[in-house]
């Protein structure tokens, strides 16, 4: 599994961090869920508006893919309007994860 780390930031002061959560999750989920090998997403925030979305995908083709098809850049164009700058992206090899079931 592969993650790709998405880091950026809100201004509080002139954008609603709920406002720019739903704008997140109308416009750029959807497209994530057609993606080949897209695994699921957590969208991470502080009340001072800094970010980061973390993106999982099945393989490193997959997490390539989907940056080199031009979909990221899509679904960033998406979202620029909201950002005081440019985010920074890197993408991981997923080394451990840990996910207890619940009740164990």
């Amino acid at each position: 599994m592969y993650a790709r780390l998405t880091q950026f930031h809100v201004d509080p002061k002139d954008i609603d961090l709920d406002i720019a959560q739903g704008v997140f999750e109308r416009l750029v989920v959807p497209e994530m869920r057609k993606q080949a090998g897209y695994e699921g997403c957590y969208l991470l925030r502080t009340e001072s508006g800094k970010g980061a979305v973390v993106s999982l995908w099945e393989s490193e083709d997959a997490a390539v893919s989907s940056e080199t098809s031009g979909y990221y850049a899509e679904q960033l164009a998406k979202l620029m309007p909201l950002l005081g700058s440019s985010p920074e992206v890197d993408t991981f090899q997923v080394a451990f994860a840990d996910h207890p079931i619940e009740g164990e």
